[in-house]
């Protein structure tokens, strides 16, 4: 009996004193510490359209979009230096498509004229009866079109999947997971600045895609770093 009071009572003076956010269940508690959240959980604040705004919705606090394809959902806010967290789900259906924008401008391509960090149905994309030419720099977690992953890292069709997004000066990280697929000095990838002119932006907004089919994000937190 005694084993047992005392968890208890702990766990019970923790709930007190630390009530946990509703989107926080599968995090831990602490995770976002010092981090500004993007996504309030309720409505579009924070954010703007640049295809249509009705693509997107909130539905039971996660943020979602339908699909409608093309437009990105971009901060009000531009970032340089900066950390960010998102969780996302692919819809079980297969074929989901997304992707998370980094410094990247309102208007124009935010794959070429920012960066584009890759959310992709891997699965789905590699099956030559859905998609043929996927190539490495393609697949989730890579820098879209310039930096490949070097791991594989997603979680089935239906689950959530967590990507960390460091930007620093020149460098840039993706942990997909908690396993880095990406650690790359842009400056190493001049030869394809004209093709992707964003990778030579210091600042920008922090996008989401809306490319085809829904695709589900949750637990958006944003930390700016300091430029060195």
């Amino acid at each position: 009996m005694f084993r047992r009071i005392i968890p208890l009572c702990l766990a019970a003076s923790l709930l007190t004193l630390s009530p946990a956010r509703p989107d926080d269940r599968d995090k831990g508690w602490g995770l976002y510490e010092g981090f500004t959240p993007l996504f309030n959980g309720k409505d579009l604040t924070g954010w703007k359209a640049s295809g249509k705004m009705e693509d997107w919705s909130v539905d039971d606090t996660t943020l979602c979009t339908k699909g409608g394809g093309g437009g990105w959902l971009m901060t009000d806010k531009e970032y340089g230096d900066f950390e960010v967290y998102a969780d996302f789900k692919m819809p079980v259906e297969g074929g989901g498509n997304s992707g998370v924008a980094i410094r990247a401008p309102f208007q124009g391509d935010a794959a070429y004229q920012g960066m584009e960090i890759q959310l992709l149905d891997d699965a789905w994309h590699l099956d030559p009866a859905h998609f043929k030419g996927l190539k490495p720099v393609q697949l989730t977690g890579s820098i879209y079109g310039v930096v490949p992953p070097s791991r594989e890292a997603l979680k089935p069709v239906g689950e959530w999947n967590t990507i960390h997004i460091t930007a620093k000066v020149r460098q840039v990280t993706v942990e997909l997971n908690g396993i880095k697929t990406v650690d790359a000095n842009l400056d190493d990838h001049k030869d394809v600045f004209q093709a992707h002119p964003g990778l030579t932006r210091d600042k920008g907004h922090i996008g989401l895609q809306s490319h085809s089919n829904r695709v589900e994000f949750r637990n958006i937190y944003v930390k700016e770093l300091s430029g060195g």
